[in-house]
């Protein structure tokens, strides 16, 4: 690694990067990501797939690439179990609210880096490898001077979401397994593991001599399925009818701490004192689960049930 901002003595018994895994695990907004949505807006069912799981199956497939590649498998699992952390409650539909409420503009992978950089462990942050921290902030749109190990992650990022959206789609039965066009599933297959296990083996065998990738014919299906899911699954009116709902949920309770600053927690008052309020009402609303937004919705917006006694 070329290091951390502040140097820790060696451990005895983990590498540097097992440390960050580490960090990241036991972190408060790590565990958030069980109650922050994937695609759907509260699913009925147990079996749909939350911003964890996403994290989860991401860095399960980017550590196959990893090993199978012979890269570094401690680094790419970090860079895959800390690559979300920022991410807003209600999945993208939050990110683009907040990007257009806070100033600033809101993107999660930047707000992942300030997670680990800034906001954990009471403003003292995670105290990162660089290499997982720029993994991080890369694993959308990816760096010239990226590591083998966030370029893997990032092409993990995208197998796992394309997938397991479409099986919680078909799940959901939105769509059904023949509405998958052919294209996709001549080359990738017909089941979820069969159409991960597809992209996943395309790109092993075909990475190498320091480049990583899939073979041109898998990677024109790859962007054909990704336009697909974007066509037909993260427009789709029945999967998104919530969305509409999120921007005044999420503009109101921005709104009223932006006047009530006073009400914020003290680590984000400590924060609109040195970076501005504004500052500080994004990084406690983008920090905020599905249910707690609406929690706090609800507590000031809604009149409480009073009883006369």
């Amino acid at each position: 690694t070329r290091g951390r901002d502040f140097p820790y003595v060696p451990c005895d018994m983990r590498t540097e990067f097992q440390r960050d895994r580490d960090r990241i695990i036991h972190s408060q907004s790590f565990r958030r990501l069980m109650n922050k949505t994937q695609v759907f807006l509260a699913p009925v069912g147990d079996h749909y797939r939350t911003r964890l799981t996403h994290t989860l199956e991401v860095t399960q497939i980017a550590r196959i690439m990893a090993r199978a590649l012979r890269l570094n498998e401690d680094l790419a699992e970090a860079i895959g179990l800390g690559h979300d952390l920022g991410h807003t409650p209600f999945g993208h539909a939050g990110e683009r609210a907040l990007n257009n409420i806070y100033s600033g503009g809101f993107k999660h992978y930047e707000q992942s880096l300030r997670v680990v950089d800034r906001l954990e462990r009471d403003g003292r942050g995670l105290n990162l490898c660089n290499e997982t921290r720029m993994g991080i902030l890369h694993h959308t749109h990816g760096a010239a001077d990226d590591t083998a190990e966030a370029t893997v992650v990032r092409f993990a990022d995208r197998i796992a979401y394309i997938n397991h959206d479409l099986d919680d789609t078909i799940r959901a039965g939105i769509l059904s397994e023949s509405d998958v066009p052919e294209l996709i599933r001549t080359h990738c297959g017909n089941r979820n593991s069969e159409r991960i296990d597809s992209l996943v083996k395309d790109l092993i065998y075909s990475s190498g001599d320091g480049r990583i990738g899939m073979s041109p014919e898998m990677q024109a299906v790859f962007e054909f399925f990704h336009d697909f899911m974007y066509s037909d699954v993260y427009t789709n009116p029945v999967a998104k009818g919530e969305e509409s709902k999120v921007e005044g949920i999420l503009c109101g309770i921005y709104e009223y701490y932006a006047k009530n600053v006073g009400k914020l927690p003290p680590e984000l008052r400590s924060i609109a004192e040195r970076e501005g309020i504004d500052r500080a009402v994004c990084d406690y609303v983008s920090g905020m689960t599905d249910g707690y937004a609406m929690e706090q919705y609800s507590s000031i917006f809604i009149p409480a049930a009073w009883s006369v006694k």
